[in-house]
């Protein structure tokens, strides 16, 4: 039997709600995120459990056992314990009943098979027990060793239980996808199909899902299918990601972790901050960026006016290669020698500004290299 191991199996928390339910009976399977990502090797998450008690008897059994119970979502199964400062989300086996793409109103289960069924991919229909046994009701540890995102059943049934779940599937093949594999045609074609299901989810949930795909190590494949099946113009119209491959490849090359608005500015687009509800900061420094590259700077003046990190930035969606960082860090390290207590009294106002200005633009001219007396030198 596959089995996996990971520290949070063994955490107190994890321990005592996992063994309040089992005590009585129940079964108590992680399932989701954190399944997946220990069997990659990755960090979990958070912790979610499944289980065969219903809403009312978890609380009951939290209660019996000291531990905190929030009913965080209790009408659909779900309810939040809190034990030894670790929360684990405990939701019913549970089925749908009706979907209007956006919500559902499910039943309960006692069997994992179904609940298994109502997921989105079969990567994500893993459980394991507290002793690590793993459970796989729909084949989805093939897949996910394989790097394969497929939706569980058919496509175009589960896309229309949630339609965000077109751009769970980009997200998802960015993140786990392997290249080799492509991204998977049948789901592909599902998605496109059903893009009219973008316009019914609310500008915040597509702009959480985009930001999460933006931030893979390398999203650019995924958003080239997404433009491909014209899903990138329904979430950010005007957007194109012609520029972003060249953008994953020059991070590589300058040594670049990924970022979200450097990537948004490579994408471009109408009113990305109001189509994605981004954050103002977050669409500020992407627009600024975006702004940066349109300018003629050296790379020198571009660390002087943004700073090392920010003009690394905008050289990477330049593409410029690795010879450009020297430069850019002495830019970011150089400090104009001039002041206005320098020009005055000789200068006032809006001709000190103007002055300044003009001095600044001959000591980047040459080089940053002059010396304030050098400037202070030059005729006015």
């Amino acid at each position: 039997m596959d089995r996996l191991t990971a520290d949070w199996l063994e955490s107190p928390g994890a321990r005592e709600v996992t063994g309040l339910l089992t005590a009585a009976g129940h079964r108590a399977l992680f399932v989701g995120g954190c399944v997946r990502n220990a069997l990659l090797g990755l960090a979990p998450g958070d912790l979610d459990l499944a289980t065969d008690a219903e809403p009312a008897e978890v609380m009951a059994l939290a209660k019996t056992a000291g531990v905190k119970a929030i009913p965080t979502g209790i009408e659909h199964g779900t309810v939040t314990l809190v034990a030894h400062g670790e929360a684990l989300e405990v939701t019913t086996f549970r089925a749908d009943v009706e979907t209007d793409g956006r919500h559902a109103v499910v039943r309960f289960s006692r069997d994992v098979a179904e609940d298994a069924a109502r997921r989105d991919f079969t990567m994500n229909a893993l459980y394991a027990a507290p002793d690590g046994a793993l459970l796989d009701p729909l084949g989805g540890l093939p897949d996910l060793r394989a790097g394969r995102v497929r939706f569980i059943g058919a496509p175009e049934a589960r896309i229309a239980e949630d339609g965000l779940r077109i751009l769970r599937f980009f997200r998802f093949t960015a993140w786990y996808g392997a290249p080799e594999e492509g991204i998977d045609a049948e789901g592909l074609a599902a998605c496109a199909a059903a893009g009219e299901a973008l316009e019914g989810l609310s500008r915040e949930r597509i702009g959480h899902e985009m930001v999460r795909l933006l931030e893979a190590p390398d999203p650019a494949p995924a958003v080239a299918s997404m433009q491909a099946a014209g899903l990138l113009a329904r979430v950010l119209p005007g957007a194109s990601a012609a520029a972003l491959a060249p953008l994953v490849h020059a991070e590589g090359t300058l040594g670049l972790a990924p970022d979200t608005a450097r990537r948004l500015a490579a994408l471009g687009g109408e009113s990305p901050q109001e189509n994605l509800r981004l954050s103002n900061a977050l669409a500020a420094r992407a627009a600024r960026l975006a702004e940066a590259v349109g300018t003629v700077q050296t790379p020198a003046e571009l660390g002087y006016r943004l700073g090392a990190e920010e003009g690394a930035s905008v050289l990477a969606l330049l593409g410029a290669p690795v010879e450009a960082l020297a430069p850019l860090r002495r830019g970011a390290e150089a400090v104009f020698p001039v002041s206005a207590a320098n020009l005055r009294p000789d200068y006032e106002g809006a001709a000190l500004g103007a002055r300044l200005r003009a001095l600044e633009a001959e000591w980047l001219a040459g080089g940053m290299t002059a010396t304030r007396e050098e400037l202070l030198g030059s005729k006015g």
